[in-house]
This record gives C-alpha cells, sequence and structure tokens, in this order.
C-alpha cells in the first residue's frame, strides 16, 4: 500500500526495521531537547503529515524498550490517526518512572501501525442473542 507523507522534518522517513515489522518507528522533531520529568506528559511533534486511504488508521504504540528501560510510554495507547486528518502526527508520551528523562531530536519515541477498520452502521434491536459468557466481564471467570 503507498501512504502519501510529508516529512519537515530532517530525519527519516519511518521505516520498518526488520521484514516482518508491524511497526515503524517516529522520531522526535525537535530544536531542542525536552526534559520529560517523572509523572509528567508532553506532546512531542514528528515533522510527520500522511494521508491515509479511506478504511485505513495509523495506531501510535509505545516502544517496548522505552517503556521497559526508562518508564516511557504513549499516554494515550493506542492513539489514532484518521484517515481525514491531515496536521502534523503529535505524540502524548508520558514519564512513568521515578527519573527525567531527556527527549532528544531523532530520538526514536514510539512506533506507528496502519491498519485497517471497518466502518459500522447500528442496528437497534430488543435483544441480544444469548451466549454461554452472557454479561460476564471483568474476571468473570474467576481464574488467575
Amino acid at each position: 500500500m503507498k501512504v502519501k507523507i510529508v516529512n519537515q522534518s530532517s530525519n527519516p522517513l519511518p521505516a520498518y526495521s526488520t521484514v516482518l515489522s508491524a511497526g515503524m518507528d517516529l522520531r522526535a522533531n525537535l530544536e531542542e531537547d525536552i526534559v520529560l520529568k517523572p509523572l509528567e506528559r508532553v506532546l512531542v511533534p514528528t515533522g510527520l503529515f500522511i494521508e491515509l486511504p479511506v478504511g485505513y488508521e495509523a495506531q501510535i504504540r509505545p516502544r517496548s524498550g522505552l517503556a521497559l528501560k526508562k518508564g516511557i510510554t504513549v499516554l494515550n495507547t493506542p492513539g489514532t490517526i484518521d484517515a481525514d486528518y491531515r496536521g502534523e502526527i503529535g505524540i502524548i508520551l508520558v514519564n512513568l518512572s521515578n527519573q527525567d528523562f531527556i527527549i532528544s531530536h531523532g530520538e526514536r519515541i514510539c512506533q506507528m501501525v496502519i491498519a485497517s477498520h471497518e466502518t459500522v452502521s447500528w442496528e437497534h434491536v430488543e435483544v441480544l442473542e444469548e451466549t454461554e459468557r452472557g454479561a460476564g466481564g471483568f474476571g468473570h471467570t474467576g481464574k488467575n
């Protein structure tokens, strides 16, 4: 699939790290470092603008290494970029560690997955079909 992209940063275009990777790393587009303090959140610009085809979204997800090693994650995971959005991709990062984290220009801050989605139309009914599970949820099986 081809997706139109405008790159207003000096960073390379997002790319897959391996042949079977689902996500592409996005990089911070900064004029100066950002110091992200513990429990602080910030919107990090990427300098990227995309035009997705109808029926697709871009999902913004944390990088597992940053989450495990530094406690840095994407706050609204997964973030969704809709096909009709034309603004700059901005990433909401949060520092869940107890130490400051410095975000520098070019730092890989998240990953982006392009995924198809369906558009539903609701069918209003009075009763839903019964299932074995029924309305059970939130640990209803009792299994740990």
